[in-house]
């Protein structure tokens, strides 16, 4: 036998650190139980009958003179971690022995359904009616209740168990949420049992990112749809090699990373993903044009976050972009007021648009991406609106409707250019060639409709093409047919077509019709436009208030255009090397 004295074995204690383990380990009641603080002393006067008691705070005293077994206390800690989860201590009736036993029967009725423990001999007994519903059995128990039988459900012998405390809380610690904390264990439990019953055997305990995750899904339909369609990422060993300080999207992967480390709680991650989900569904890295991605990125984040703010989702976390004086504007506006000073906002981006490779339009394997996410926040918005699920800020439902409408393609774009500059052609009648008769009338002659010469002569327009080796043949093919079609539906009869590659070839006049099948296209070498432009400037018959159309790949030179009204078709993609002053068609 060693020297030092064998410390005494108290089987009461065990017992009930036994029970206290034995709630530890339900899924429900488990997290309850490690915020509450327990004791099992006399640090609390209590009669030898007494059970426990529980306070508003979470403290949790057990008599030490009981004795029961591990599954009677289990049954006992229970029960009052209930009144925690449940709401039941209440200032206003706090020492109310009537709405204490009708709080009691609640409990005694939730923990047979739970099936924690072995209720003790003198607190079984039958429940009285109206035992799911604290309010309605506290009625009836004042018009139908003997006093003498409350003991049967209580901890303490007919006493109230329950006590309130008035603050319990500090500056370094704020109070515990206890209805909160009991809803997130109930949904985890919920949420394991699923899954276990699907196959899914290693059960991931839901974090804050999860739960504000799923709170989107199953509570706020404006983002639930734009949210189902993303995977959430939080690997912290992935989103370290991306360098992710909180979270980013990918739009092409269909993906949101998001960094464990930073450490938000769950009302802080509801806004981030929130952000993140917006830059989806308002179709952000579409948007982008020939914009900076690093300043367009800023200005859409100023633009969410105030809308995010003014909706009150979550709670937005510190070091965010925000300005209140820029409330109320689009994104393509406060990009426009960053660029004056783009090297210090640059600073500023921290790039949560992951963007694709240039020309990137998303997956093409079932949907096109944009418009899945453009149709997920419209049916959001509706369902938001018509359940009134909170208030949504005018400049956002503004912009969705805006994405509800499809873009306009360039070929009804190009239509519209060419209606501003051809009007239709006014018909006028002869009697040049009378032989127009009717049968009814043999011998009235008839006039008959034709265009004025000079004005037919005026309806022409020059397209400047580009042949180096680098345009692509199907879409120099679809711009072509495009002009043939549109130039004889507006009754052009001759377009002045010129080929430049390193040199300019004057193809002259052709018809309307010949431009998109017999049109020999010459060159395929590199690309100088400008000989072209000067070919057409000084060409003698050709009209100083023609149109011109040049098609081109972006990849030739600088092109100087002086006075004459033209356009330009572009490849969706590609860009021009200097700054146009005539309008820019993509084409697709």
């Amino acid at each position: 036998m060693s020297g030092k004295k064998r410390q005494a074995v108290n089987p009461a204690l065990e017992a009930f650190q036994a029970g206290c383990g034995l709630v530890m380990q339900n899924p429900v009641l488990g997290p309850l139980i490690k915020e509450a603080s327990v004791h099992f002393d006399d640090s609390y006067p209590m009669a030898r009958t007494d059970w426990a008691w529980i306070t508003s705070d979470g403290d949790l005293y057990a008599n030490s003179h009981r004795r029961a077994s591990p599954q009677e206390w289990a049954y006992v800690v229970a029960h009052c971690l209930l009144h925690l989860a449940l709401g039941h201590i209440q200032e206003d009736r706090d020492g109310d022995p009537v709405w204490n036993a009708a709080c009691d029967c609640v409990a005694a009725r939730y923990l047979s359904d739970l099936r924690i423990g072995t209720p003790p001999e003198e607190l079984m007994g039958p429940l009285p009616p109206h035992a799911r519903e604290e309010e309605a059995l506290y009625h009836w128990l004042l018009e139908h209740g003997d006093r003498a039988d409350f003991h049967f459900s209580t901890m303490s012998g007919g006493r109230p168990d329950m006590v309130w405390r008035p603050g319990g809380s500090s500056w370094w610690s704020p109070p515990t949420d206890w209805r909160q904390l009991f809803a997130e264990s109930l949904r985890n439990a919920l949420r394991a049992a699923v899954d276990y019953a699907g196959g899914l055997r290693e059960v991931r305990e839901a974090g804050p990112i999860q739960r504000a995750q799923e709170w989107f899904l199953s509570s706020y339909p404006l983002l639930g749809g734009v949210a189902s369609g993303f995977r959430l990422v939080d690997d912290p060993l992935a989103v370290q090699r991306m360098n992710i300080p909180v979270a980013a999207i990918s739009i092409q992967m269909r993906e949101i990373y998001v960094n464990p480390a930073a450490h938000l709680t769950e009302q802080e991650w509801r806004f981030v993903l929130a952000h993140e989900y917006l830059h989806a569904a308002l179709c952000h890295e579409a948007r982008l044009g020939k914009r900076d991605p690093e300043l367009w990125n800023v200005a859409c984040d100023y633009v969410i976050n105030q809308w995010l703010r003014d909706m009150e989702v979550g709670s937005m976390p510190e070091g965010l972009l925000f300005d209140p004086e820029l409330n109320g504007l689009s994104a393509e506006s406060v990009y426009d007021l960053l660029a004056v000073n783009l090297r210090r906002y640059r600073r500023m981006a921290q790039r949560d648009i992951l963007f694709g490779p240039p020309g990137w339009t998303g997956s093409r394997d079932f949907v096109d991406l944009d418009a899945w996410c453009r149709s997920a926040i419209q049916r959001g918005l509706d369902y938001h609106q018509s359940n009134e699920r909170g208030y949504l800020p005018a400049g956002l439902v503004e912009e969705i409707r805006a994405l509800a409408q499809p873009p306009i393609p360039w070929d009804v774009k190009l239509a519209k250019w060419f209606d501003e500059r051809f009007e239709p052609l006014e018909k006028r009648r002869t009697y040049a060639r009378l032989s127009r008769r009717q049968s009814s009338t043999p011998d009235i002659p008839r006039p008959s409709w034709r265009y004025e010469e000079s004005a037919r002569a005026g309806q022409t327009f020059g397209v400047l093409l580009d042949t180096s080796g680098s345009m692509d043949r199907s879409l120099l093919a679809a711009a072509l047919g495009a002009i043939a079609s549109y130039s004889a539906a507006r009754d052009v009869n001759r377009v002045r077509v010129v080929f430049c590659d390193a040199d300019a070839y004057d193809q002259g006049y052709l018809e309307a019709a010949d431009i998109a099948g017999s049109v020999k296209v010459r060159g395929r070498g590199g690309t100088v436009l400008q000989p072209g432009i000067e070919l057409l400037e000084h060409a003698p018959d050709f009209p100083k208030q023609a149109p011109l159309l040049i098609i081109t790949d972006g990849e030739c030179d600088r092109l100087n255009v002086y006075g004459r009204d033209h356009a330009f078709l572009v490849p969706r993609g590609r860009s021009l090397p200097f700054p146009p002053r005539g309008p820019v068609f993509y084409l697709e």
